[in-house]
């Protein structure tokens, strides 16, 4: 696992190569919605690119996370199924109800059913690396994803030089990157953690909690700002030692949403056992997002390492999958 997170820039630069050379004709069709289907580690690569694109894209992009799609997946919807197997069966439910309303379909996959059936139905897809966890594997499926969007014109933006200075921003900052997380997991070890950021960077805290539970074998839980000053913020009422909070922070956060996370960190920061501020690097979204998933990934492998837990190992995920096989 630490190989693949240290490879994560030039698996970035091998996802915009294969973007630049899929094959994405639309055929001037005009979409009035996307829907992005996956789960897990599939499926987090569509919860950042819905926010990410969500002052640039100009029809809404929604994620599916389950077999069924949303009542208004029409004709003049397109529908991204994306699973890193191919196998993912709530995403194979969903693409059949996608194709039975008549959307038009891109399936994103190293493999497995979701690639026969693209075949079959001659259906628009990429295909990429296999073989890996498909956590590991996300610099691979997002960058296909804006590909798709922007191949649809449903986003014209120039991610693409936001991407390349994005693999060089993680390139210079590699070995800062590492020191900074191994900081972190030692500050956090033995700790239950409690992710926030702004709004609009939820998908970089799920992917956060997600790499926790699935490397660190550990629970954890999210919430965002300024949902979480309408509610939890009150459920701060007791001193908990055993919680730890991290903030993910930019400097580009809206000024209120800044000031209500300074007034957070003065009545959390007496009731939890410390309160974390991690910072983001870049000059676009796309830049700040993809260094906090760095930086993130590394913490939830630091912090595996001194559990003393498998990284890779996920038994129980298997053992759901092979009950829901013989159901």
């Amino acid at each position: 696992m630490e190989d693949l997170i240290d490879n994560f820039s030039n698996q970035l630069k091998e996802g915009l190569q294969i973007g630049r050379e899929a094959k994405l004709g639309f055929s001037g069709k005009i979409f009035k919605n996307a829907v992005i289907c996956g789960l897990g580690g599939s499926g987090i690569g569509g919860t950042i690119v819905a926010e990410l694109t969500q002052d640039s894209a100009n029809v809404p992009v929604t994620v599916c996370k389950d077999y069924f799609l949303p009542n208004f997946v029409s004709e003049d919807t397109l529908v991204i199924a994306s699973s890193y197997s191919g196998n993912t069966e709530e995403t194979l439910f969903a693409l059949d109800a996608a194709l039975k309303k008549g959307a038009t379909a891109v399936c994103i996959s190293s493999g497995g059913k979701l690639i026969e059936v693209a075949k079959e139905k001659n259906l628009l897809h990429i295909i990429i690396p296999g073989g890996h966890p498909p956590r590991a594997c996300l610099g691979y499926s997002l960058v296909q994803l804006l590909f798709v969007l922007k191949a649809s014109g449903i986003i014209s933006h120039n991610f693409e030089s936001e991407l390349e200075s994005a693999i060089s921003l993680l390139q210079t900052e590699g070995v800062s990157v590492k020191t900074k997380a191994q900081k972190i997991a030692e500050e956090i070890s033995g700790k239950l953690p409690v992710i926030y950021s702004v709004a609009g960077f939820e998908g970089v805290a799920v992917r956060f909690c997600q790499q926790i539970n699935e490397n660190a074998k550990l629970l954890c839980w999210h919430n965002v700002i300024p949902e979480m000053n309408h509610n939890e913020l009150v459920g701060w009422h007791d001193q908990n030692d055993s919680l730890v909070v991290l903030v993910l922070r930019n400097e580009t956060d809206f000024d209120r949403s800044q000031s209500r996370i300074e007034h957070n960190k003065s009545i959390i920061s007496k009731k939890a056992g410390a309160f974390i501020e991690i910072f983001s690097k870049g000059e676009s979204k796309l830049e700040r997002m993809l260094y906090l998933i760095h930086l993130t990934d590394y913490v939830s492998l630091f912090l595996a390492n001194k559990r003393g837990v498998d990284v890779v190992e996920v038994k129980v995920i298997e053992g759901l999958k092979d009950m829901l096989s013989k159901l």
